[in-house]
């Protein structure tokens, strides 16, 4: 059965909406459990991989968003 686009979209706004949060507290709290001590690079390194990393999971979720390909 497939999902009217209306619904695909929206159900896939509420799954990023709650991605970004979780994995925004996760982050924020493996940051300050780990890296209390560690020099203020290690924490730039950190900052910038975490804040790119969670765009590959919010990317299946849009793919998944828009669709099957017509023809398909």
């Amino acid at each position: 059965m497939a999902l009217p686009q209306r619904l695909r979209s929206f159900i896939g706004t509420i799954l990023i909406i709650v991605l970004v949060i979780v994995y925004a507290i996760l982050a924020v709290t493996v940051a300050s459990a780990l890296l209390a001590q560690s020099a203020a690079w290690v924490h730039l390194l950190y900052f910038l991989f975490t804040g790119i990393l969670w765009v590959l999971p919010a990317m299946l979720i849009i793919k998944w968003m828009a669709g099957p390909k017509p023809g398909r």
